[in-house]
């Protein structure tokens, strides 16, 4: 999300907040929008195109009308008009992600495969599997990642151990994320050239540094191979989110050859007028 009103004051001005001032800082951002809404409006992509920068990707994800209702099943033109609405976009799209559901199992591989098979080569995607078969390393799961490589398709890797580290205790933030977010194993593998990375964070920051710590090797690791990894951050509400990102990409500018990142545009006009 780029739009968040608890963001102001910190990465936001108090009276701001929106994508160009989001694009000043990070150069990605994963859209939940569609997956509850579906496709956006034409005038919300054509705005969105002039206010992102070049460089800058957009990671939406499918509408949960086709992942979560349908089941991938008759979605061929539902899925053309979704992408024919992102025409604008195509030049800045990252991964589109294809959460599939938590019981979306290895029988309905063939569902997969049939979307996979038909998926336009210029536009990047990822899927992310909730279905606790694909964490056994078994039959599922070599099944799965191999019709991911086949396709040039990457693997999401939902990274929920900071989340989970602890109990949730009295923080009603950290309960609801608990109760949202599926327990899985981390697998970490790269299936193609855009692996992605969504890392849950918690409230606690040592938690989160521990946590992220094999990551840093890692993505310096698929950067040295030319891949281009999507670092995705959350935290339990989110209100946190911008500033765990800030922290955790410090983290990697330290060990790679990155540039950091901005100052947030609120805490910079806090600056300029003493606040």
């Amino acid at each position: 999300m780029w739009a968040n009103p608890d963001w102001r004051g910190g990465l936001y001005p108090p009276h701001g907040g929106g994508l160009e001032e989001y694009a000043q800082v990070f150069s990605a951002v994963e859209g939940n929008t569609t997956f509850y809404s579906g496709a956006p409006r034409a005038e919300s992509v054509a705005a969105w195109a002039c206010q992102a920068p070049p460089g800058f990707r957009f990671c939406f994800k499918l509408p949960a009308a086709l992942t979560h209702d349908k089941r991938l099943a008759g979605i061929e033109a539902e899925l053309d008009a979704f992408l024919a609405a992102l025409a604008p976009l195509h030049d800045r799209l990252g991964p589109l992600m294809v959460q599939l559901p938590r019981d979306f199992g290895a029988e309905e591989l063939p569902r997969l495969e049939a979307l996979l098979g038909r998926w336009p080569a210029e536009i990047p995607c990822a899927v992310e599997v909730r279905h606790s078969e694909f964490f056994h390393k078994g039959t599922a799961e070599r099944d799965l990642n191999r019709l991911l490589i086949t396709h040039g398709v990457d693997r999401v890797m939902l990274d929920v151990r900071p989340l989970f580290a602890t109990p949730a205790g009295d923080h009603p933030s950290l309960r609801q994320a608990q109760r949202e977010k599926p327990r899985r194993p981390l697998h970490v593998l790269s299936t193609a050239d855009r692996p992605v990375v969504r890392f849950i964070g918690h409230l606690d920051g040592e938690i989160n540094a521990r946590c992220f710590a094999p990551w840093i090797e890692r993505l310096s690791l698929w950067i040295k191979q030319g891949k281009t990894p999507y670092l995705m951050v959350h935290t339990p509400d989110n209100r946190r989110a911008p500033e765990l990102a800030r922290r955790l990409h410090g983290r990697l500018v330290e060990r790679l050859a990155l540039p950091a990142l901005p100052p947030f545009p609120g805490e910079a006009q806090a600056s300029l007028f003493g606040g």
